[in-house]
């Protein structure tokens, strides 16, 4: 069972290549050191949104915050580069660590947990509980007492449909109700 560890309000400390290394802002052209930057944005961005419990960013809104612009250094990421990122994070190559929310690419979802991993996590979370055979809300597995400890809490409802949906195909839980009345029952 994973639990929460680092407070939120802390500020997220920026890795070396995004505090003092210009060019990190510059997609590069030689291949393997753009596969290289690539996969350190990667990680910086799953960090960041894991740090901020950020399950979901759009372009528009975060290409002028901390996370793509650097004011210190009087650099950023332009739009187009973050797509590029985010369509690696998507790719094989990125693990797939994120998954655009729709054709239009404007938002996406960063998975520093991807579903099934989610999915491991609230199913540890209803063994050790003692809650196989119990129904439960899904707002009560986000922002119930019993998981306030719990990585999970406090997650963006529909990553928990995408990992409820993982442990359905297990045919370890059924989800049941309406959109703002969903159930689960976990086996």
């Amino acid at each position: 069972m994973t639990t929460l560890t680092q407070n939120q309000s802390d500020p997220f400390k920026f890795s070396e290549h995004y505090t003092g290394y210009p060019p990190f802002f510059t997609l590069q052209t030689s291949a393997s050191a753009r596969q290289a930057q690539l996969k350190r944005w990667s990680r910086l961005i799953q960090r960041y949104c894991r740090h901020y419990k950020i399950f979901q960013i759009s372009i528009v809104d975060y290409q002028d915050k901390d996370l793509f612009r650097n004011a210190k250094l009087n650099k950023k990421l332009y739009p187009e580069d973050i797509r590029t990122v985010i369509d690696f994070m998507v790719s094989q190559d990125g693990q797939q660590r994120a998954e655009w929310v729709t054709s239009a690419k404007a938002s996406a979802w960063i998975w520093w947990r991807r579903p099934e991993e989610w999915a491991t996590s609230i199913a540890a979370w209803v063994d050790e509980t003692g809650q196989k055979g119990s129904v439960l809300t899904l707002y009560e597995i986000v922002e119930g007492d019993a998981s306030e400890n719990q990585e999970f809490h406090g997650m963006d409802m529909e990553v928990l449909r995408k990992g409820l949906a993982v442990l359905a195909k297990q045919n370890r839980a059924q989800v049941f109700g309406t959109d703002d009345q969903q159930g689960v029952k976990f086996f």
